[in-house]
């Protein structure tokens, strides 16, 4: 049986998340280069203030993910196969060998500044549960337009489904989603409209910040959540990556094929729990747990265990 580490995505982040990992060697080091590479202390990205910005978000994410993997990997805890949520795949590209961490760092910094200035205002996404996609996607229908643009953006679970777009548009399919029976309808704590086509042209800026970064063959099994597939092709992990923020996140379909390849423990790298909550009912014969809120040693032990270890 194998062990997926999984990689959360922004709406995840807290203040003081990066305070918050394990003190050790292997966490001082990552967050030593994330330092070098930006030329600011990481530490000051996760105050209240500084998480109002996309950048720093998004490079919490990255160095929170990419900072606890090594500190499980040094403890003899690594994994067998990755998957990321939305800029989560940049942690989960550098976890599988396939992408430099210090190119990751300068990536996400410009990933972030170009998802900012595409829409500094008056844009975001929600979430909506209770209704599935065929129950949705009329309401969205019933907003849209040119200037009131709303899409489907991430597809959590059969019955959790993010939007983007304009925030008049989102207040009004939520207002409509609660009246067609959804439980809860949610605005998300993200200032951009993420992964659909009103970010198109940020993705083919971001495609050209790819240019002259080395990508390599991953070490181990990468599962993308854009394609909902495994990507091993160096050049079509790049272009994934890079393209990630104007695609739909297909999480449903990437925990099932991560289940279908072998996954029996799908551990969440910090912040958060979100990614673990979404993943349980798909591991109904295995363990779905995040490593924020649990102890060290118990999650070793949980990997020790899968692994058929004492």
């Amino acid at each position: 049986m194998s062990v997926l580490f999984t990689f959360p995505g922004q709406g995840a982040q807290y203040p003081g998340m990066l305070h918050a990992l394990p003190d050790d060697a292997a966490v001082a080091a990552t967050l030593a280069e994330a330092g070098d590479v930006l030329g600011q202390d990481p530490l000051a990205l996760d105050t209240a203030d500084a998480l109002a910005s996309t950048r720093a978000v998004q490079l919490c994410l990255l160095i929170a993910g990419v900072a606890m993997a090594r500190s499980l990997g040094a403890r003899g805890a690594a994994p067998d196969m990755v998957a990321g949520f939305s800029i989560g795949e940049y942690a989960a590209a550098v976890v599988a060998g396939a992408l430099d961490y210090a190119d990751a760092l300068r990536l996400v910094a410009r990933r972030g500044q170009l998802m900012q200035q595409a829409y500094p205002a008056g844009y975001g996404m929600a979430a909506i549960i209770g209704l599935d996609l065929a129950q949705l996607e009329p309401l969205l229908a019933q907003v849209h337009g040119a200037t009131n643009p709303v899409y489907i953006a991430n597809l959590n679970a059969p019955r959790q489904i993010a939007i983007a777009g304009s925030e008049s548009a989102l207040q009004a399919v939520m207002a409509l989603a609660l009246a067609q029976g959804a439980s809860k309808a949610q605005r998300l704590a993200i200032s951009v409209p993420s992964h659909c086509p009103l970010l198109e042209g940020a993705a083919i800026d971001m495609a050209a910040a790819f240019d002259g970064v080395a990508m390599r063959r991953p070490a181990l099994v990468y599962l993308s959540s854009s394609a909902a597939r495994a990507l091993f092709d160096p050049v079509r992990i790049r272009d994934s990556l890079a393209a990630n923020m104007a695609q739909r996140v297909q999480w449903i379909s990437t925990v099932r094929l991560a289940w279908e390849r072998g996954a029996r423990l799908a551990l969440e790298m910090p912040p958060g729990s979100v990614l673990t909550r979404l993943t349980a009912p798909d591991f109904t014969d295995g363990v779905a747990v995040c490593c924020d809120g649990n102890r060290g040693d118990s999650v070793l032990a949980l990997v020790s265990r899968e692994r058929g270890g004492v």
